[in-house]
């Protein structure tokens, strides 16, 4: 399975209704992003030797990630719920999503509702810390699985 990330611009990313981002605006923004290449698969050999394939007219690789094609390793991003996905992105991967998502007027939202930021850390992490900085501050009422 594996955790997803998603650039959405819905309110949460799994809402069924709320504004998407089209294959076709997916695939303009790969367009015009030098880094980004439209495959239309993803392919990786599992450990037991097999080779598994996916195929989607919107999967597209980062061709610039430093991880790029070492020992098998893509940075691997496609269309899914409205939005665009990629599972188990490193913070490197996590800030270039960021980037994306600034271009498509979305963000960056975990399977579990957290938002990741510029520099692919989460944005609750940073708040953490201002918070840390400055006790006494009213806090923000939080959805109930942000609590702990």
């Amino acid at each position: 399975m594996g955790y997803e990330i998603h650039i959405t611009r819905k309110t949460e990313w799994f809402d069924e209704d709320g504004p998407e981002i089209s294959l076709e605006g997916w695939k303009a923004y790969i367009a015009s992003d030098p880094e980004m290449r439209l495959d239309g698969y993803a392919e990786a050999t599992m450990e037991n030797g097999d080779v598994f394939r996916t195929e989607h007219d919107g999967i597209a690789v980062w061709t610039a990630y430093s991880g790029h094609g070492v020992d098998g390793n893509m940075a691997w991003l496609y269309p899914g719920s409205g939005g665009i996905v990629a599972k188990n992105p490193d913070r490197e991967i996590l800030a270039k999503m960021f980037e994306i998502a600034q271009a498509l007027g979305a963000r960056v939202v975990g399977d579990e509702g957290e938002e990741y930021g510029e520099d692919g850390e989460m944005a609750e992490a940073a708040e953490a810390v201002e918070e840390a900085a400055s006790p006494g501050m009213k806090q923000a009422k939080r959805p109930w699985w942000k609590i702990f």
